[in-house]
Protein backbone atom coordinates (compact mmCIF):
# COMPACT_ATOMS: atom_id res chain seq x y z
CA UNK A 1 0.00 0.00 0.00
CA UNK A 2 2.81 2.43 0.89
CA UNK A 3 4.53 1.57 -2.37
CA UNK A 4 1.35 2.44 -4.32
CA UNK A 5 1.05 5.79 -2.52
CA UNK A 6 4.70 6.61 -3.20
CA UNK A 7 4.36 5.78 -6.90
CA UNK A 8 1.15 7.84 -7.14
CA UNK A 9 2.82 10.83 -5.46
CA UNK A 10 5.82 10.58 -7.78
CA UNK A 11 3.59 10.49 -10.85
CA UNK A 12 1.56 13.47 -9.64
CA UNK A 13 4.78 15.42 -9.05
CA UNK A 14 6.01 14.66 -12.56
CA UNK A 15 2.64 15.65 -14.03
CA UNK A 16 2.59 18.95 -12.12
CA UNK A 17 6.11 19.86 -13.20
CA UNK A 18 5.36 18.99 -16.85
CA UNK A 19 2.14 20.99 -16.91
CA UNK A 20 3.74 23.93 -15.13
CA UNK A 21 6.42 24.21 -17.80
CA UNK A 22 3.85 24.23 -20.59
CA UNK A 23 1.70 26.86 -18.93
CA UNK A 24 4.67 29.18 -18.51
CA UNK A 25 5.47 29.05 -22.21
CA UNK A 26 1.86 29.69 -23.16
CA UNK A 27 1.62 32.71 -20.84
CA UNK A 28 4.18 34.57 -22.93
CA UNK A 29 2.61 34.31 -26.37
CA UNK A 30 -0.70 32.49 -26.25
CA UNK A 31 -1.59 29.20 -27.88
CA UNK A 32 -1.17 29.07 -31.66
CA UNK A 33 -4.22 27.96 -33.65
CA UNK A 34 -3.31 26.87 -37.17
CA UNK A 35 -5.68 27.36 -40.10
CA UNK A 36 -5.33 26.44 -43.76
CA UNK A 37 -4.22 30.03 -44.51
CA UNK A 38 -2.01 30.75 -41.48
CA UNK A 39 -2.53 31.01 -37.76
CA UNK A 40 -3.79 33.16 -34.89
CA UNK A 41 -3.22 32.98 -31.14
CA UNK A 42 -5.68 32.21 -28.37
CA UNK A 43 -4.94 34.11 -25.17
CA UNK A 44 -6.32 33.81 -21.67
CA UNK A 45 -8.03 36.58 -19.72
CA UNK A 46 -4.87 37.01 -17.62
CA UNK A 47 -2.77 37.39 -20.76
CA UNK A 48 -5.15 40.01 -22.18
CA UNK A 49 -5.19 41.86 -18.86
CA UNK A 50 -1.38 42.02 -18.91
CA UNK A 51 -1.41 43.19 -22.55
CA UNK A 52 -3.87 45.98 -21.69
CA UNK A 53 -1.39 47.51 -19.23
CA UNK A 54 0.77 48.59 -22.17
CA UNK A 55 -1.84 48.50 -24.95
CA UNK A 56 -0.31 48.47 -28.41
CA UNK A 57 -3.04 46.74 -30.40
CA UNK A 58 -6.53 47.15 -31.81
CA UNK A 59 -9.16 45.62 -29.47
CA UNK A 60 -12.30 44.54 -31.33
CA UNK A 61 -15.59 43.25 -29.93
CA UNK A 62 -17.20 41.04 -32.60
CA UNK A 63 -20.16 39.73 -30.59
CA UNK A 64 -23.70 40.21 -31.81
CA UNK A 65 -25.97 41.27 -30.29
CA UNK A 66 -24.22 43.64 -27.89
CA UNK A 67 -23.74 41.99 -24.48
CA UNK A 68 -21.10 44.20 -22.94
CA UNK A 69 -17.49 45.15 -23.56
CA UNK A 70 -13.98 45.06 -22.20
CA UNK A 71 -12.44 48.47 -21.60
CA UNK A 72 -10.80 49.98 -23.71
CA UNK A 73 -12.47 48.42 -26.78
CA UNK A 74 -11.58 50.26 -29.99
CA UNK A 75 -14.13 48.85 -32.45
CA UNK A 76 -17.41 46.96 -32.57
CA UNK A 77 -17.65 44.89 -35.74
CA UNK A 78 -20.02 41.92 -36.00
CA UNK A 79 -18.07 38.68 -36.52
CA UNK A 80 -20.01 37.94 -39.71
CA UNK A 81 -19.29 41.40 -41.18
CA UNK A 82 -15.50 41.47 -40.80
CA UNK A 83 -14.86 41.20 -44.54
CA UNK A 84 -17.29 44.02 -45.32
CA UNK A 85 -15.54 46.25 -42.74
CA UNK A 86 -11.90 45.78 -43.81
CA UNK A 87 -11.47 49.56 -44.14
CA UNK A 88 -11.88 49.81 -40.35
CA UNK A 89 -8.94 47.47 -39.73
CA UNK A 90 -5.28 48.55 -39.98
CA UNK A 91 -3.89 48.83 -43.51
CA UNK A 92 -0.73 47.13 -42.27
CA UNK A 93 -1.86 43.51 -42.02
CA UNK A 94 0.98 42.80 -39.58
CA UNK A 95 -0.40 45.06 -36.84
CA UNK A 96 -1.68 43.30 -33.73
CA UNK A 97 -5.45 42.82 -33.53
CA UNK A 98 -7.16 41.24 -30.50
CA UNK A 99 -10.71 39.96 -30.99
CA UNK A 100 -13.29 38.90 -28.44
CA UNK A 101 -16.96 38.01 -28.13
CA UNK A 102 -19.16 36.55 -25.40
CA UNK A 103 -17.82 32.97 -25.39
CA UNK A 104 -14.95 32.93 -27.89
CA UNK A 105 -16.75 31.18 -30.77
CA UNK A 106 -17.67 34.27 -32.82
CA UNK A 107 -14.23 35.79 -32.31
CA UNK A 108 -12.60 32.53 -33.44
CA UNK A 109 -14.63 32.76 -36.67
CA UNK A 110 -13.57 36.40 -37.08
CA UNK A 111 -9.93 35.46 -36.40
CA UNK A 112 -10.02 32.78 -39.11
CA UNK A 113 -11.56 35.32 -41.50
CA UNK A 114 -8.81 37.88 -40.84
CA UNK A 115 -6.11 35.24 -41.26
CA UNK A 116 -7.69 34.14 -44.55
CA UNK A 117 -7.58 37.80 -45.66
CA UNK A 118 -3.85 38.03 -44.99
CA UNK A 119 -3.67 39.42 -41.43
CA UNK A 120 -0.72 37.88 -39.63
CA UNK A 121 -0.90 39.17 -36.04
CA UNK A 122 -4.38 38.13 -34.90
CA UNK A 123 -5.18 37.22 -31.30
CA UNK A 124 -8.42 35.79 -29.83
CA UNK A 125 -9.62 35.93 -26.22
CA UNK A 126 -10.19 32.25 -25.49
CA UNK A 127 -13.52 31.87 -23.70
CA UNK A 128 -14.50 35.48 -24.44
CA UNK A 129 -16.23 37.76 -21.97
CA UNK A 130 -17.53 34.75 -20.02
CA UNK A 131 -13.96 33.66 -19.22
CA UNK A 132 -12.96 37.31 -18.61
CA UNK A 133 -15.74 37.77 -16.02
CA UNK A 134 -15.10 34.34 -14.46
CA UNK A 135 -11.51 35.46 -13.75
CA UNK A 136 -12.88 38.53 -11.93
CA UNK A 137 -12.35 41.16 -14.62
CA UNK A 138 -14.98 43.81 -15.37
CA UNK A 139 -17.44 43.74 -18.26
CA UNK A 140 -18.76 47.22 -19.02
CA UNK A 141 -22.28 47.88 -20.28
CA UNK A 142 -23.33 50.80 -22.44
CA UNK A 143 -26.50 52.53 -21.28
CA UNK A 144 -29.53 51.48 -23.34
CA UNK A 145 -30.07 53.68 -26.36
CA UNK A 146 -26.37 54.58 -26.78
Amino acid sequence: MRHLIAVTMLMLSILLVACGGKAGAQNEAGREIKTAEGSYRNISPAQLSAMLKDKNFLLVNVHIPYEGEISPTDLFIPYNEVEQNLARFPRNKGEKIVLYCRSGSMSAIAARTLVRLGFSNVWNLDGGMLAWAKEGYTINQKPRGS
